[in-house]
């Protein structure tokens, strides 16, 4: 391995791309040569600052892709003996558009990276609107049906509340005001009374006191609703006594 090689392979050494030979190589070539050394440090300062900046995790194969790049752009020797002030200039312009090269695959990473992101909140947000707007219109539509009963009851703690339901739109709504919040980790599970048997009607929204819940799924029959505390997610049966029990209107 000439001198030539060693002052070619600074840019390789900072950035850890060398054989466990090379790198020992280079550095017994950096102890008795300042110039390469100032270069390897300024190179593996930008490599940091680089690194800093990338704030979104670049996919595993861009450093072999990276790395492949800057192989393929040779540095311009420095010459025979010592490089001149000329050559060593022009070495670290071909240094310097190796990093812009790097530094441009980093960023169009990165970007890259974050774009999918945005893409994919904003796909998140508009489903989730989507869901909020149907709701709300099955509410609505509840409510405002000709057919409409309802029955209301104090539920303990000085909250109320109030079931509305429609027979022709075999849907049912509960308003409740004042609810007290459930403990961390818990949430209020409505039910639908089937002669006794709790069929899941859907969760209450745990953060709020005052709140309007279409009930999910029909009626079907059943002749009232339940509220029961469940752990967060809801359960499949109830697993406590009911903080309301509510008869359907006639």
């Amino acid at each position: 391995m000439t001198t030539t090689d060693l002052h070619l392979m600074t840019g390789a050494y900072a950035l850890h791309a060398l054989s466990d030979e090379e790198r020992v190589a280079v550095e017994r070539h950096l102890a008795g040569c300042g110039p390469c050394a100032r270069e390897v440090a300024e190179l593996s300062a930008t490599a940091a600052r680089l690194g800093l900046a990338a704030t979104v995790t670049p996919p595993a194969p861009m450093r072999d892709q990276v790395l492949r790049r800057v192989t393929a752009v040779r540095q311009e020797p420095p010459g025979p003996a010592r490089a001149s002030h000329h050559g060593r200039a022009r070495l670290r312009t071909r240094l310097l558009s190796r990093w812009t090269l790097a530094a441009c695959l980093a960023g169009a990473a990165v970007l890259g990276g974050a774009a999918v992101q945005q893409h994919q909140e904003a796909r998140d947000a508009a489903r989730e609107a989507r869901r909020a707007q149907a709701t709300a219109d099955g509410i609505a539509a509840v409510l405002a049906s000709p057919d409409a009963t309802t029955r209301a009851a104090s539920l303990g703690d000085g909250a109320t509340g109030t079931v509305v339901v429609s027979r022709t739109r075999d849907r049912a709504v509960f308003v409740v005001s004042g609810m007290a919040r459930p403990a961390r980790g818990r949430v209020y599970q409505l039910w639908f009374d089937d002669a006794g048997t709790m069929r899941p009607a859907g969760l209450m929204d745990p953060g709020r006191s005052d709140q309007a819940v279409l009930l999910k799924g029909r009626v079907d029959g059943a002749s009232g609703m339940g509220v029961t505390v469940e752990p967060a997610g809801g359960s499949a049966h109830p697993t406590s006594a009911p903080v309301a029990l509510m008869p359907f209107p006639a």
